[in-house]
């Protein structure tokens, strides 16, 4: 189901951005910009996301994120772990013009994840492997630094349907359960630099 869902995002998105590009003839500044996440590079999780400008006040945001580091020790358990991959493709509305000032958001967030004794994350003295999508929306503001230079704070809150097999840290071999959760609360916060083109 969730491969359809992620297909025919796909097919909606590519002809979508082409449109857009057919648009610009008129507009002068910049179609793409290449960003990372500088506080997701403090979790050890390497980041990158492309926006493609669709007319004068949409874009397209396309981030993706990935913690290949599981944390197992040598005997087989877990210390700490955040092993992931997210990708967080967004629909955004410019009210200046896109990629400047203030934009809201509505972003459709699917990640993968293998997470180990995290207090904050309610994983302490367990692991959980599973999977998580959901919606929500979102605020942000870009500043231009020079002719292709930005920098962009956005927060955002929603929804998140997580599915996991839970496993002890000590013994990872047998799955316990399967645990279902329903989360409201925040599903994003960035401060991006961003090159534009």
């Amino acid at each position: 189901m969730m491969r359809k869902l992620i297909f025919m995002m796909f097919l909606f998105v590519v002809p979508l951005s082409f449109y857009g590009q057919e648009k610009l003839t008129e507009y002068k500044g910049s179609v793409v910009g290449i960003k990372t996440n500088l506080p997701y590079w403090a979790t050890v999780t390497f980041n990158l996301g492309a926006e493609f400008r669709l007319a004068r006040h949409w874009s397209l945001d396309i981030e993706a994120g990935l913690n290949p580091f599981d944390g197992k020790n040598d005997d087989g358990s877990y210390d700490k772990a955040l092993k992931h991959l997210r990708l967080h493709p967004e629909l955004r509305y410019w009210f200046c013009e896109t990629f400047n000032r203030h934009f809201v958001g509505l972003h459709v967030p699917y990640l993968l994840y293998n997470v180990a004794n995290i207090k904050w994350l309610g994983t302490e003295d367990e692991r959980h492997e599973g999977w998580g999508t959901g919606v929500g929306v979102s605020y942000g503001y870009s500043w231009l630094l020079s002719k292709h230079w930005n920098i962009e704070a956005t927060v955002g809150v929603g929804y998140l349907y997580l599915e996991s097999d839970k496993y002890p840290c000590a013994n990872c071999g047998r799955k316990q359960e399967t645990i279902k959760k329903h989360y409201f609360g925040p599903t994003q916060a960035a401060i991006n630099l961003i090159y534009q083109f």
